[in-house]
Formats: C-alpha cells, sequence, structure tokens
C-alpha cells in the first residue's frame, strides 16, 4: 500500500473525529424523543410546523428513528444546542407505525433467540432488552453483569443470525429499572419508566431533613438506590428548615421561655415544652410567634412525647 493511500485513510479518520461547529444565534428546533419518559433531544423542522403528540421520522446517529414530538416549534439560544442538529425527515404515516408495531413483535423474537445463545455461550450476563432502529440497520441488545464479560463471539453469533449490524450495550441498575418499568411503594408507576427524562442526583440528606426514617428499606427504591421522589419537596424543606428553629433550640414565646421539642418545617409550626420540671406543659406554637433565643443542636430532645 503506498504511502499516499495511508496519508488519506488518516485524514479521512481526522476529519470524522473533527467536532461539529457550534451553532450560533437564535435556532428553530422540535424536541422528540423515541421512548415513554426518554430523553428529548431537539431536531431542524426545516419547512413542517409539527405539534405535540405527532410521530415523526428523524435521522440520527445509529439511522432513521420513529419519535414523538414532545416541544413542538420553538426558536431558542444555539449555544443550548449540542451540534449537529440533524433534520426531522418528514411526518410518520400509517405504514410508519406498523412497521413500529412489526419491529416490536422481531425485538421480542430476537430477545428469545439472545437468551439461548447466552447460554450456549456459557457467559454470565442477564439479558434486559432488545431494540431495533426504525430501518432495521442496528439491533441493540441491553444488558448487565457483575463482572466483565468477553462477548466478541457472541456478537459474531448474533450478527451472523440477524443479518445487521448488532450492539451488545451494557446498563446499570438504575437503567434496568428505566426499561422495565413496574409499580413503586407508593402504587404508582416507577418515576423513572413514567416521566423522568433524566435520573436526578438525591442524598441521604434528602432523607433526613424530610424526616424519613433512615431505614434503607423505606427510602430505597426497586433499582436499590435511593428514590428518585425525595428530590421532588427537598427545595421545599430546605427553605422551610431555614426559618424553623431546630429542636432543642430555646425560644421566647407568649406564655414563657421554652425548649423546641419537635419541628414541623412544612407547617412553619414548633412544639415547646415550657417548664423543664413539667413534662406535661407542652403547646403548639407558630414560628413567626416565637424569638429564638438560642439556636439548638436539632437533635431530638429526650423525654419529648411520641406523635400520636
Amino acid at each position: 500500500m503506498s504511502e499516499n493511500s495511508n496519508n488519506k485513510k488518516k485524514d479521512t479518520k481526522k476529519e470524522a473525529e473533527t467536532p461539529a461547529p457550534p451553532i450560533v444565534g437564535p435556532t428553530e428546533i422540535v424536541g422528540v424523543n423515541f421512548r415513554r419518559a426518554g430523553k428529548i433531544y431537539y431536531f431542524a423542522p426545516r419547512d413542517l410546523t409539527l405539534k405535540i403528540g405527532e410521530n415523526v421520522i428523524v435521522e440520527t446517529s445509529r439511522g432513521l428513528e420513529y419519535g414523538t414530538v414532545k416541544i413542538e416549534n420553538k426558536v431558542i439560544d444555539g449555544s443550548k444546542i449540542t451540534p449537529p442538529l440533524k433534520p426531522i425527515i418528514r411526518k410518520a404515516t400509517a405504514d410508519d407505525a406498523e412497521r413500529v408495531a412489526a419491529n416490536h413483535q422481531l425485538e421480542m423474537d430476537a430477545a428469545v433467540i439472545c437468551k439461548k445463545k447466552i447460554a450456549a455461550h456459557g457467559l454470565k450476563m442477564r439479558l434486559i432488552g432488545v431494540e431495533y432502529t426504525f430501518d432495521n440497520s442496528k439491533l441493540i441488545f441491553y444488558f448487565t453483569c457483575e463482572s466483565r464479560v468477553d462477548f466478541r463471539e457472541l456478537v459474531k453469533d448474533l450478527a451472523s443470525t440477524f443479518k445487521t449490524r448488532i450492539e451488545l450495550r451494557q446498563i446499570g441498575i438504575r437503567d434496568e429499572t428505566k426499561l422495565m418499568g413496574g409499580l413503586a411503594s407508593c402504587g404508582r408507576p416507577y418515576c423513572c419508566s413514567d416521566f423522568l427524562m433524566d435520573f436526578v442526583q438525591v442524598s441521604i440528606k434528602m432523607a433526613k431533613e424530610q424526616n424519613f426514617s433512615l431505614n434503607s428499606a423505606k427510602v430505597s427504591g426497586a433499582c436499590g438506590r435511593l428514590m428518585c421522589c425525595l428530590r421532588y419537596e427537598h427545595e421545599v424543606y430546605e427553605n422551610a428548615i431555614r426559618i424553623t428553629p431546630p429542636m432543642g433550640s430555646t425560644v421566647e414565646t407568649a406564655d414563657g421561655v421554652g425548649i423546641v421539642i419537635e419541628t414541623r418545617p412544612l407547617a412553619e409550626q414548633i412544639k415547646v415544652r415550657l417548664s423543664e420540671k413539667s413534662k406535661e406543659d407542652i403547646r403548639l406554637y407558630s414560628c413567626k410567634d416565637v424569638k429564638v433565643l438560642k439556636v439548638g443542636n436539632g437533635k431530638r430532645v429526650k423525654d419529648a412525647p411520641e406523635e400520636e
């Protein structure tokens, strides 16, 4: 092979790796996702005017895909767009919907075959989901495993069986839960599979501030991680806690000086024990009606009565 040929290959590879230039100025976009609670991606609508809920065929890095409009035609700052901005090809037709339904059936058949081949190759991996691209140019298998797995021979086997490009994608436990779905302890579908487009950051501090039991079984979701819903009211609790004297604080009330033995941040109320000698003299006050004389350590005060 000549030196010129090698240089041409290097130049082609360099061109392919060159990032797309940033998008400058106001740009019209349409937001599209490809599965329920899936991430929304921006596309160029070209001359199409689209409404939320309409189905479209779009060009993606994986090929042609069938998606649903979640954000109708809108002009935004180009700096908020990750280039390149690919175009919407056309509105989807009834034939396209039939093809998607047929692909779902093919995915179920592919899952059965893949599970058999995983067993035949003796691989310790668990198949979670299968996805065909709209144009059947790629077949993606989602799996989980506890240790590193060499699945090169499995990919070759699957490629020879399905006669298309094969991709095996390892996912984490939260993605597994999102793909499989189910009902949470509240009786509703998992948030991640129902409406959450991205996983939110959740910490044990959020559970503490909301007075949740720190028992892992009570604050963890089906995935075994902290429940995403701990995030929803976190900011409200944070704001309420700022104006609520912590437990153990010494406060002045209309009835005298006392110690805070219980807080109700959302109601902006506190329970105060007015006398050290009498455990019976406990009264409820609004936070705005007391004056803090000394801030407590936030720990529960001993001998405080339990809530009925």
